[in-house]
């Protein structure tokens, strides 16, 4: 029997499912879901089952690690840290801050020490060479939605829970629980639809399981989602006067519509392997139905064309007259946003600075990482290094990487915080492990902004950490007083942090705190520090905030802890033009750099027929690499294959399980094949994040399935022009039968 029953939101994907967690001492004994969470009513996957074997792993680190003579040895966290500053104070006296990267993995946006405080520990790096998992996921729709909303971070969402028609593309969320849409249970919210006489359409090059559960399937050549979506909105035009609202400019929507007219459904069908007859009924459907939304993501961002496909997505939401409305793509109101009284900012800037040896362009503050591996290899003024990694495997999660692997072997220093000894971090100089999740709080900052319903929910840590085991902003705060060359303590870092945070809200005229004595103020945070103060300001600021008393019935960190199962905060609500920060406050319909890109499409080109396309795939027991070291979410049948259609599998005289050779401009693997007619002819598709067979790392149990590294096949070379995210779909390949 449970001594207590431990109530949290679950951290490892993007659905946010509330978990309840039985604990018998400082064990989990047993999770499931919580039934009364606000926004996931009970459902989970079996990741969030796993948390208890997460925080028990005995390949978690627990202790830092400082390699010696070649092999690393625990430390104390005094010793790691001043290995810290004699390694990276030392490159930064030699070469000077340029010489210094940084790369953040996707896991940082999933805590609230990446949240708050990664920004500080950048800042006192100093450098412009930062880089992320972004590059290699989302930047395509930051980059479209900052061009035509003046922000890259209002990004719209599929209604799901109030459309009537649901077109999909390059997304399976019955495998990854959904993306930049956060919503518990997309299965049964796609099913929702269907219940209600609404349709489902999903565009894919596999039959997944999204696909095999809505109302319709089409298969597309991979990387030309974006010529789907033009030809789509050629169509829109063509059937007559389209519904836009009056902050569009007409002059664009003109301008839109001749740039168009050159991608019609019968010239485009060709490049996409979709009929001109079907492109021009999904256009019709889209804008016959009562509500509708389109909705695209990881296979359509990963291509060279990702920015396009973005922004083409939701040029269609807008000429059906679906943005900003019930049923279509909407604006979430997080409680942790800043609130806005108007429109209008200063609009969204890209390539203010570019990456030294290939001139890619910085968006958002960070370089793409396809360019890091040169960036470390070639010699000159400002070369990288030393390499700082947080939260992140680049060794096996971006483009190229056995090159980038390579060059990790040549930097002078390097630091990763990780809580394992990946394929990443065992070429770390020292590793710094945060604790575990179950021993942090946890507040969905990020995912607030992508909520198909407005909820907050916090969770306190379950277990305490151990004695003497810093917390993680603490250790980011550590690493930016030593990368500044100041001997701040955490603590004080913290407080100046806070104090800043609580001057911004208290001066911003639309929230509720504006004007608030801020010494009273700050007596109602007494007792809180860390993560937690600033949360509680957050909130407290925040379009629902009680505003420090101001609005006695408002929303407070308090409130939230006396409520563990979330707040409901109701369902999305049009937010144009008060959420517009473009600098006339207007929507940009047709940004110049977008529509000179369409010109791009003219080099789709018929795929050589000795050639096959690569595409990538999810699978509902993964998410990162280190949930490969869990033995439940990899026991069973050998998830790592090469899936390949059977009439492709013939013309190779290979059989189901047989190992084949694949071969692409950047390297090659074997692979065994899994033969399905669930994929077009002419495509193969490989999971990502394996390949496990590094000697030097600690994952005892991912290394006894240790799969194929996807991105040994992906080409650093190729990525999107407009985002510099990378393409890890529509990659041509050679397959052959292993010898």
């Amino acid at each position: 029997m449970a001594d207590r029953t431990h109530v949290r939101t679950c951290p490892l994907c993007e659905a946010t499912c509330g978990l309840e967690l039985d604990v018998v001492g400082e064990k989990v004994r047993r999770i499931r879901g919580d039934r009364a969470d606000v926004f996931s009513a009970g459902y989970l996957c079996p990741k969030g089952t796993t948390l208890g074997r997460l925080h028990e792993d005995p390949d978690r680190l627990r202790s830092p690690l400082v390699k010696r003579d070649g092999a690393f040895v625990e430390v104390s966290w005094d010793v790691a840290f001043e290995a810290v500053a004699a390694g990276l104070g030392g490159v930064i006296e030699r070469h000077g801050r340029q010489a210094v990267a940084a790369y953040l993995g996707n896991p940082n946006v999933h805590n609230l020490a990446g949240s708050f405080y990664l920004k500080l520990f950048l800042k006192a790096l100093g450098t412009t060479n930062i880089y992320s998992a972004s590059t290699v996921d989302q930047m395509p729709k930051h980059v479209s939605c900052g061009l035509m909303f003046g922000d890259p971070l209002l990004i719209p969402v599929p209604d799901l829970d109030r459309t009537d028609y649901l077109l999909m593309l390059g997304a399976d969320p019955h495998e990854s629980n959904g993306s930049l849409a956060t919503a518990p249970d997309w299965p049964g919210r796609m099913q929702g639809i269907r219940d209600r006489g609404g349709k489902v359409v999903v565009v894919d090059p596999r039959r997944s399981k999204s696909a095999k559960a809505a109302d319709e399937h089409l298969f597309i050549t991979p990387g030309t989602d974006a010529a789907l979506l033009v030809g789509m909105v050629a169509a829109r035009f063509e059937m007559g006067t389209v519904a836009t609202p009056d902050l569009v400019d007409p002059e664009a929507v003109e301008r839109l519509s001749r740039a168009a007219a050159a991608y019609p459904p019968e010239r485009v069908a060709g490049w996409c392997g979709i009929e001109a007859a079907t492109i021009r009924r999904l256009a019709a459907e889209l804008t016959a139905s009562p509500t509708g939304v389109v909705y695209g993501r990881m296979g359509t961002h990963t291509t060279v064309y990702g920015t396009l496909a973005s922004w083409l997505a939701d040029v269609l939401n807008v000429l059906t007259g679906n943005l900003d409305r019930p049923g279509g793509a909407m604006f979430p109101e997080p409680a942790v946003g800043t609130p806005r009284a108007a429109p209008g900012g200063r609009g969204f800037t890209m390539g203010r600075y570019a990456s030294r040896v290939s001139g890619r362009p910085e968006v958002r503050g960070e370089l793409p990482v396809v360019a890091l591996p040169e960036e470390i290899e070639s010699p000159g003024e400002g070369q990288v290094r030393a390499l700082v990694v947080v939260a992140g495997n680049p060794a096996r999660s971006t483009p190229d990487s056995g090159r980038l692997e390579a060059a990790l072997t040549d930097l002078e220093f390097m630091v990763s915080v990780d809580p394992y000894l990946n394929e990443t971090a065992q070429h770390a100089d020292v590793v710094l492990p945060p604790p575990s999740v179950l021993e942090r709080s946890h507040y969905d900052i990020a995912f607030g902004s992508l909520m198909v319903r407005n909820t907050a929910n916090y969770s306190s840590e379950t277990f305490a950490k151990p004695d003497g085991h810093p917390d993680e902003w603490e250790i980011l705060m550590k690493l930016a007083a030593i990368a500044a060359g100041s001997d701040a303590e955490p603590a004080s870092m913290d407080e100046a942090l806070a104090a800043s945070m609580l001057e911004r809200a208290t001066a911003n005229p639309a929230s509720p705190a504006h004007g608030v004595d801020r010494a009273a103020a700050w007596t109602l945070l007494a007792g809180r520090s860390g993560p937690e103060r600033l949360l509680d300001i957050r909130l407290r600021a925040g379009v629902y905030g009680d505003g420090f008393g101001a609005n006695p019935e408002g929303l407070s960190l308090e409130l939230l802890e006396l409520n563990p199962h979330g707040i409901d905060l109701g369902p999305l609500q049009p937010r144009l033009p008060r959420a517009l920060q473009t600098e006339d406050g207007r929507i940009h319909l047709a940004p110049e750099v977008m529509v000179d890109d369409l010109a791009r499409l003219d080099q789709l080109a018929v795929a050589d027929p000795d050639q096959m396309l690569l595409i990538g795939r999810r699978h509902i027991r993964s998410n990162n690499s280190w949930m490969h070291n869990i033995e439940v979410l990899v026991k069973g049948r050998d998830r790592c294959t090469l899936q390949m259609h059977s009439s492709d599998a013939d013309a190779l005289g290979v059989a189901d399980g047989q190992a084949v050779e694949v071969r692409s401009a950047a390297g090659m693997v074997s692979v065994p094949v899994e033969v399905t007619d669930d994929i077009m002819a002419g495509v193969v598709s490989l999971p990502h994040g394996w390949g496990h067979d590094a000697r030097g790392s600690r994952l005892r149990v991912a290394a006894t399935r240790p799969g194929v590294n996807a991105n040994l096949l992906t080409d650093g070379a190729a990525s999107d022009p407009v985002s510099g995210n990378a393409r890890l779909n529509g990659v041509p390949v050679t397959v052959s039968a292993g010898v």
